[in-house]
């Protein structure tokens, strides 16, 4: 709804074209930081600033939730390394962002949410959709800020530097009408004091660790994932220490996982944490390399022995608890890790095998059966599939089995929300991926998952984006089911019914297929690598071939 527009009073004596509005002046900051696009559902409280960001050369895209337009816009952020940005509107656009802005603070995404709000003097009589955006997004986000007049681009300069920093995460800025609408001077843009990479001062302690092991391990997490040069980093300290690598599942593919050093990804398959568990006992040095145990399960809780020797490096210390190391390195991972790995000559290490072993034994245990089911989707998938494409995972039963069959051959080509985990994310963020590639993008998604975010189809459709669909039909909330039966309870609560997501896909204006077989998925998805819209295979499966899978 448009509320009462506080008109704006333009400074006299002057040229109206030297003018421009406070909006213009926050997308040019934003602009000048990185952004290509911004996502959101447009009302009367942010048409100026939507209207600016299109003059800034900021594409606005309209999504048809906000919730999946937070994700649209991590998709981009993963596929180009373009700052994400979410537009939404004064009261329900803003309640509608809370699980997106929560995701972006547990998976450490940089998302500038930018709402629109009332002026305050008139949100003291006229209540109508208002409530303190401030008061509900603070706790998720690492700042708020409310834009005063003269502010507008400092305020940005000071959210991005804040939102990239460190580990990085959402920052808030409310803006209001009469700010974003009010006539000024062009200026220079103020600066902001943006504070280096840095690493720690003292390496020494953690150099003789490293020289002394025999059996090192490195485990890589989220804080890798977002930096430049990270991978690069990664990859020749590994070479240097002799060390076999695990990951998280956002971190897959920092190193490409056919590389023999990489044994696989862990934190929520028990069976994969059976299988590695061996090694992480044998290691008589552990190097965590950007590990955030935020995307880990319970069994992670101080997973290793207490003798180990255990180097932390960490973008910024949190006090989660979760496990002990002897040396904590706060900094840059990727510098630290390059800084760890100069004048050091590369070395054999783990003398008896295990690693080749343990990496063996790991794929062995996830390889597809005979017969057809949801291992049968992923493997048919991967080989279909080319080089480099990108691949999104709901939440969910399949997005566990799916992280430990589906090989990554670079960063940033399996995203999922794994640290918030929340469902819906899989379509809006390859949505984002695919407008940010142009290339064909795989979303991987339950057919729960898929109904919450059905309306994202429309977009798919508008934007014209080649996005191959796969939901996995199992009439369940498959996971949520199968911890019913683990923990001996009714069920209840997790049946729903089947679908035709076919129709739908081709009533939205896509393509759409029902599968039951490996040769129909191979011909299905041969073709909609084809295509240049939208494809929705959707795959029905047996729930219970989850049983025992993961």
């Amino acid at each position: 709804m448009r509320h009462e527009r506080i008109a704006a009073v333009e400074p006299t004596g002057a040229d109206p074209e030297e003018f421009v509005t406070g909006a213009d002046l926050l997308a040019a900051r934003l602009a000048a930081a990185g952004t290509t696009h911004a996502f959101g559902i447009p009302g009367g409280e942010v048409l100026a600033l939507v209207d600016a960001l299109e003059r800034a050369g900021i594409r606005f895209q309209l999504a048809r939730h906000e919730n999946a337009a937070g994700f649209m816009a991590e998709g981009l952020w993963h596929a180009t390394g373009a700052l994400p940005v979410l537009v939404a509107t004064l009261g329900p656009g803003v309640a509608n962002a809370v699980n997106v802005v929560a995701n972006a603070q547990q998976d450490r995404v940089p998302l500038i949410v930018v709402t629109g709000c009332v002026d305050q003097a008139l949100a003291e009589s006229y209540t109508h959709q208002v409530f303190d955006h401030q008061a509900v997004l603070r706790p998720l986000v690492k700042a708020s800020f409310r834009v005063a007049p003269g502010t507008e681009d400092l305020v940005v300069a000071k959210a991005v530097a804040i939102a990239r920093r460190g580990r990085p995460g959402p920052v808030h800025i409310d803006l209001p009408i009469s700010v974003a609408e009010a006539r000024t001077t062009r200026r220079t843009a103020p600066a902001v004091l943006s504070v280096a990479p840095s690493v720690p001062a003292d390496l020494r302690p953690a150099q003789a660790l490293i020289a002394t092991a025999q059996r090192p391990l490195v485990i890589a997490g989220l804080d890798l994932v977002g930096q430049d040069g990270a991978a690069v980093a990664l990859d020749e300290f590994l070479a240097r220490i002799g060390a076999p690598l695990l990951t998280t599942y956002k971190a897959k593919g920092l190193v490409p996982e056919d590389d023999p050093r990489v044994i696989g990804a862990v934190g929520l398959s028990p069976r994969a944490d059976a299988i590695v568990r061996p090694l992480i006992e044998a290691a008589d040095l552990i190097v965590l390399a950007g590990y955030d145990p935020i995307e880990m399960r319970q069994g992670w809780r101080n997973p290793w022995p207490a003798g180990t020797p255990v180097i932390d490096i960490v973008a910024e210390p949190i006090q989660h608890g979760m496990h002990h190391s002897s040396l904590l390195l706060e900094g840059d991972v990727g510098m630290t890790l390059t800084r760890l790995s100069e004048e050091r000559v590369a070395k054999a290490s783990w003398p008896g095998g295990e690693p080749a072993a343990i990496r063996t034994a790991f794929r062995a245990a996830f390889a597809a059966p005979d017969g057809w089911g949801p291992h049968a989707v992923f493997e048919t998938l991967r080989r279909a599939a080319p080089a480099g494409i990108i691949a999104t995972a709901d939440s969910g039963a399949h997005r566990i089995l799916l992280s430990q069959m589906w090989g990554c051959d670079g960063p940033r080509r399996l995203l999922q929300s794994s640290g918030f985990c929340t469902m819906g994310c899989a379509l809006p963020l390859a949505i984002g991926a695919a407008r940010g590639s142009g290339r064909p993008t795989l979303c991987f998604v339950g057919d729960a998952g898929l109904e919450m975010v059905l309306g994202e189809l429309a977009t798919l459709r508008d934007l014209g984006l080649p996005v191959i669909v796969v939901a996995l039909v199992d009439r369940a909330l498959g996971l949520i089911a199968l911890k019913q039966r683990q923990l001996g309870l009714v069920r209840a609560g997790v049946d729903i019914g089947e679908t035709d997501f076919a129709a739908i896909a081709r009533a939205m204006g896509g393509r759409g297929a029902t599968i039951d077989d490996r040769e129909t998925l191979a011909r299905e998805a041969e073709a909609a690598l084809r295509r240049d819209r939208f494809t929705v295979l959707a795959c029905r499966i047996d729930a219970s071939s989850y049983e025992g899978a993961f």
